[in-house]
């Protein structure tokens, strides 16, 4: 099976439905036969980097509420990912443009090493509080993800990969895609949002039995998703 998911590096639904998928894969024992591969999408091309503003405040002023109600917001998401056994830690999170995390992820791809590199780079924003477009940081992660330090030179120092990540976010937009994580399996059964792991094991068992209709996408589910316009 294949999986194609649309996502952003600071979009934590999309942390979220990361896992949920691994825990559905796990349950209806596809892990070993499935092919995960990250699609970029950019939630704000324009984000500067900024580490002096929280992410408090940066969605505070973005969305035209109190400093108080942005905490409280974030506090729910933090216990959405406890539940899916994450550990948010907005307190020392803050803006970033992840336009140089995702050129280095289309690096990752060709060296076979791409979902663990996500990994790095959403534990490194959500809950150690990195900076993912910090050049040092960048290659200390990549360089655990097993990326050597002349190929990740080469991507920081240059705008390669920026075509193929425009390409990805203009497929989405094709695909009508409003928001993140955007799940597409076997190029064609589709579902947005991070959803429960029991949604995603019967999407994919549905798959297994070749029974899945097109464009799956439950219902009964209000997915939780990032679209560009800063809902969350």
């Amino acid at each position: 099976m294949k999986v194609e998911i649309w996502s952003d590096i600071v979009c934590p639904f999309c942390y979220i439905g990361k896992r949920n998928l691994e825990k559905a894969l796990a349950e209806t024992n596809m892990v070993a036969s499935t092919e995960i591969l990250w699609r970029s999408f950019e939630l704000d091309p324009e984000a500067i980097t900024n580490t002096e503003v929280s992410i408090y405040q940066h969605l505070a002023k973005r969305k035209g509420w109190t400093l108080e109600y942005s905490k409280q917001m974030h506090g729910h998401v933090a216990a959405m990912a406890k539940d899916a056994g994450l550990d948010y830690n907005f307190d020392n999170a803050f803006p970033v443009n992840s336009l140089r995390a995702h050129r280095l992820l289309h690096l990752a791809l060709k060296r076979g090493v791409q979902d663990e590199f996500k990994e790095l780079l959403f534990k490194a924003h959500f809950t150690l509080g990195k900076n993912v477009d910090d050049f040092a940081i960048l290659t200390e992660l990549a360089n655990q993800a097993g990326l050597s330090n002349g190929e990740i030179k080469e991507i920081l120092n240059s705008d390669r990969f920026a075509d193929d990540v425009r390409k990805d976010v203009a497929r989405a937009r094709e695909a009508g895609v409003r928001g993140v994580p955007y799940f597409v399996f076997n190029e064609h059964y589709a579902v947005a949002g991070a959803q429960p792991p029991e949604v995603l094991i019967r999407i994919i068992e549905e798959i297994k039995s070749k029974t899945g209709k097109k464009d799956v996408n439950p219902a009964s589910q209000t997915p939780d998703l990032c679209e560009p316009d800063g809902n969350c």
